[in-house]
């Protein structure tokens, strides 16, 4: 097997750890503290810190991974999650509702820090990895797919994990041995993966650092709409509606983790459904277009149905949830690998965390109004929230290039 090829792989099975134990954590926390009486407003605000330290994560961890090597940037995302389970481990119960959510919330903000640091790092050596195997762009396409879709099936995974865990084992128990998986990854990582893989010309200045190609910036203006169209009515109004018509805590975490891996799956698919190009972009960007468009109809079609009271309502929304699942799963599998073709082999990193700190925002936006519109509205208002930033989303994609160009130099 080919050096190039075996790292792929390595950085994919430890991803793979990674996502598992973070899907946990989001099911654990969710539905604890709705269990313990917070409202979507006071989960929402559970996950704020978690999304809002990946734009920062993103931006630094590209720049750090381009100076000090991938591997690096990897063992310490790994690192800084199992600090983040730990520190959420030493919750108390007698403690003031105050003070647990700023210990929650603090928490999860070291973890979210870990996911950015480890996402951007992971998905940057794809790119290095295709380039010193002098594969074509279809293939990374391929590479691409596969990466993001096996994460998110894992991901479900660790929803189903997450429910699983704190019915048998409690809270605290679930923290404690999914820090010890984590730390077996993290041992694995740092024997096999080359300390200095990735290991580039970072940029000397926040003003190189931000000058980014066209296709660069509108593609991560996208990535913000996509992810908070998905998270808006995803992290807090789905389950708390499930929840509310008579779902389980079980029946609503396997649920979503049947729902994230099928979602995987199509991801891993996605190939296969767009017609690839020997430039990489002039048949890819057009389908970007047309498959965000396509997405913003379901949440729009959806708002008309709880608008309109229709009968056995939570299984019109199940239905409509896996339509849009397939959707949005090529929308983010096409622009996943988007990315990776705008991106430059030289400062590939840098420009794979700014992307991805554009994807922390969008879900950082999304958590918010995921909880704020469902108190106002219900699903109603959150799903109408999803249609129109669908809408921004195809507009944006509308100002993709067809070609690569040169980052846009700042005045």
């Amino acid at each position: 097997m080919h050096s190039a090829v075996r790292h792929y792989v390595i950085v994919t099975a430890a991803y793979w750890g990674f996502t598992l134990t973070d899907g946990a954590l989001r099911m654990l926390v969710l539905l604890h503290f709705y269990k313990l009486g917070y409202s979507p407003i006071g989960l929402a605000f559970l996950f704020l810190l978690y999304e809002a330290a990946g734009i920062v994560a993103n931006l630094v961890g590209g720049w750090l991974a381009t100076r000090y090597g991938i591997t690096r940037m990897l063992a310490v995302g790994l690192s800084t999650q199992i600090v983040g389970f730990l520190l959420l481990s030493l919750l108390q119960p007698q403690w003031s509702v105050a003070l647990s959510v700023a210990w929650v919330v603090a928490a999860q903000g070291v973890c979210g820090v870990a996911k950015d640091l480890t996402k951007t790092a992971s998905k940057s050596a794809i790119k290095i990895t295709q380039l010193s195997a002098q594969q074509e762009q279809g293939q990374l396409f391929k590479w691409v797919a596969w990466f993001t879709g096996s994460k998110n099936a894992m991901k479900g995974l660790g929803f189903f994990a997450g429910g699983l865990l704190l019915q048998w084992v409690g809270f605290e128990g679930s923290l404690w041995a999914m820090a010890a998986l984590l730390a077996l990854v993290l041992i694995a990582v740092l024997g096999t993966l080359p300390q200095l893989m990735g290991k580039g010309r970072a940029s000397k200045s926040a003003r190189e650092l931000f000058a980014k190609s066209p296709g660069i910036n509108a593609l991560a203006a996208a990535r913000v709409a996509l992810f908070a169209a998905r998270d808006v009515w995803f992290v807090v109004s789905l389950p708390v509606f499930l929840y509310s018509a008579g779902w389980s805590f079980t029946m609503v975490g396997s649920f979503l983790a049947a729902w994230t891996i099928a979602y995987g799956a199509v991801q891993a698919v996605a190939p296969q459904w767009v017609r690839r190009s020997p430039d990489g972009l002039s048949s890819e960007v057009p389908a970007a277009r047309a498959w965000s468009a396509a997405l913003a109809l379901v949440p729009a079609l959806l708002a008309v149905a709880v608008f309109m009271r229709s009968s056995h309502l939570e299984w019109v929304v199940v239905v409509g949830l896996a339509i849009f699942g397939i959707a949005f799963a090529v929308n983010s599998s096409v622009h996943s690998y988007l990315i990776l073709a705008y991106a430059g082999s030289e400062k590939a990193a840098e420009d794979v965390g700014f992307y991805y700190a554009a994807n922390a925002l969008g879900r950082f936006a999304g958590t918010l109004l995921s909880g704020v519109l469902y108190q106002w509205g219900g699903l109603l208002f959150a799903l109408t929230g999803s249609a129109f930033m669908l809408l921004a989303c195809w507009m944006i994609t509308l100002r993709l290039p067809l070609q690569r160009q040169p980052p846009t130099e700042l005045v």
